[in-house]
């Protein structure tokens, strides 16, 4: 049983990863998420979250995001992991 609640403790913990903002060559910038899709809703929270910290990052700016390009895929097996990518500039 303990294994089984560490095991538990150590999907949360993993649920979503990012890059954080990257900055790219031509003036744009991207942010990647992975996440664990055993819970629901992990695609839209991690676009959201993607979003929010776009925003938060033009709005030090006082910008707004321009999405230049997003993809989101959802993965298969056991701990089914998905991606979310976001490239943006700020306008």
């Amino acid at each position: 049983m303990k294994s089984f609640l560490t095991l538990v403790v150590a999907f949360m913990l993993a649920a979503c990863s990012t890059t954080g903002v990257l900055p790219r060559a031509d003036g744009t910038y991207m942010i990647e998420k992975t996440v664990s899709q055993i819970f629901p809703g992990s695609i839209d929270s991690a676009k959201a979250d993607a979003y929010q910290e776009a925003a938060n990052f033009c709005g030090g700016e006082r910008k707004a995001v321009e999405t230049i390009k997003f993809e989101a895929t959802t993965g298969s097996g056991f701990t089914k992991l998905g991606n979310v990518f976001l490239e943006f500039r700020c306008k």
